[in-house]
């Protein structure tokens, strides 16, 4: 949409030296930021002054940087995402988002899949995670990752995309509520395979915590 990529252009270029820009960093995501396009709203755009202050996140298609399907904005307030030193808060440690929630959709917009140009890579396996900073925690260890926007943001029409490939893993968060979903997936997708990183983790901060190899040697690579 062309006012999606107008968007993403404009907090793109507010990134640098941003609040966003520490916070991925601490995420262990600085090395694949810029690939995936990472805004931040440091100056508004007419409509967005709600906005002020959040991450931002654009759906990047694989015919380029012109061409965004819509961007998501995600809560980085200070009170939100760091602890009592002011440090922000690793993967491992859980965001104290009160009465609001993480993220933002554009009004009206529907789900959609995450980081489509994995489904055009080379590769005869894809790993599927449950949001975005997972899917690029993924790509940064080298595994081909599309990610959903939580467990009950899968759309039966996303399935025909991941049909081609050999094996699909189906990262699941370590909770009742996305072990169940990924289950069920599973059982729709033939060459679906669910994979657990176990304690509480998920693609972030399991490779924050136990490095790439870790997590590939998780899916058997």
């Amino acid at each position: 949409m062309k006012g999606s990529a107008e968007a993403a252009k404009a907090y793109h270029s507010q990134f640098k030296g941003s609040p966003a820009e520490a916070y991925l960093a601490a995420r262990g995501l600085g090395e694949v930021s810029s690939r995936f396009g990472m805004g931040y709203v440091g100056s508004a755009l007419t409509g967005d002054e709600r906005r002020y202050g959040m991450l931002v996140i654009p759906y990047l298609r694989p015919a380029g940087a012109e061409f965004v399907a819509t961007v998501r904005f995600r809560c980085i307030a200070d009170e939100c995402v760091k602890d009592g030193n002011g440090e922000y808060l690793a993967p491992t440690r859980k965001e104290n988002h009160v009465g609001h929630g993480k993220y933002q959709s554009l009004p009206g917009d529907h789900p959609r899949m995450y980081n489509t140009a994995a489904l055009i890579s080379p590769s005869p396996y894809i790993a599927l995670s449950e949001g975005e900073f997972d899917t690029q925690a993924s790509e940064l260890a080298g595994v081909p990752c599309v990610g959903k926007q939580g467990t009950s943001a899968w759309r039966d029409y996303f399935f025909p995309a991941l049909v081609g490939f050999e094996v699909v893993f189906i990262i699941a968060d370590g909770d009742d509520p996305g072990i169940k979903a990924a289950d069920k997936m599973a059982a729709e997708m033939p060459n679906g395979k669910v994979i657990l990183l176990g304690a509480d983790h998920d693609i972030n901060s399991f490779v924050h915590a136990k490095g790439a190899d870790a997590y590939r040697k998780k899916l058997g690579l």
